[in-house]
């Protein structure tokens, strides 16, 4: 039986890529199936993000009430299963620096 495939994307500032690449790693995210036995893979690019941190934040970076703008870097990986998805999350919640990280989860239907 072939485990169903989810992909994980989240954005992070460049100061956390590295700590946040390992913990989705280290939860099992980024291998592809197959006899290469490729690990630790992912896309990445660079971008722009916004928020503006509401009254009851405590943010990691900026100030409540005043609009922030950063370089971010989106990062997409492979989850083979739900259990894999799953851990890989909370692992990124683990890592990443803001109270609530950005992230999608999407199951990628097979054809």
């Amino acid at each position: 039986m072939t485990l169903p495939r989810f992909k994980l994307v989240f954005t992070v500032p460049p100061t956390h890529l590295s700590a946040c690449k390992s913990a989705v790693f280290a939860a099992g995210a980024g291998r592809y199936p197959g006899p290469g036995g490729y690990t630790e893979c992912c896309f990445m690019s660079r971008g722009a993000g916004q928020f503006r941190p509401g009254s009851e934040a405590n943010p990691a970076i900026g100030e409540v009430g005043k609009l922030e703008e950063l370089e971010v870097v989106r990062v997409e990986t492979l989850c083979q299963g739900r259990e894999c998805a799953e851990k890989a999350v909370e692992a990124l919640k683990g890592a990443h620096p803001y109270e609530e990280p950005a992230y999608e989860v999407y199951k990628i239907e097979d054809f």
